[in-house]
């Protein structure tokens, strides 16, 4: 069993298997309510970008 400090599998990177990391995220096209999330490794820099369905509860500005 994984210890609960990993992070789980599908949050490594492809090529090195460091951790990945939100960097960013874009909003993507409103007509199909979709983000882009970046992700970069913290080992190697290695970005992954992925597109998700938008998070209407997530807040949109960094808190105070």
């Amino acid at each position: 069993m994984r210890t609960l400090v990993q992070p789980p599998p599908s949050s490594h990177c492809e090529l090195c298997g460091g951790e990945l990391q939100l960097k960013l995220i874009k909003p993507g096209d409103e007509g199909f309510d979709l983000d882009r999330e970046i992700f970069v490794c913290a080992n190697c820099g290695h970005e992954l970008s992925c597109i998700v369905p938008h998070n209407h509860t997530a807040p949109h500005t960094k808190a105070a």
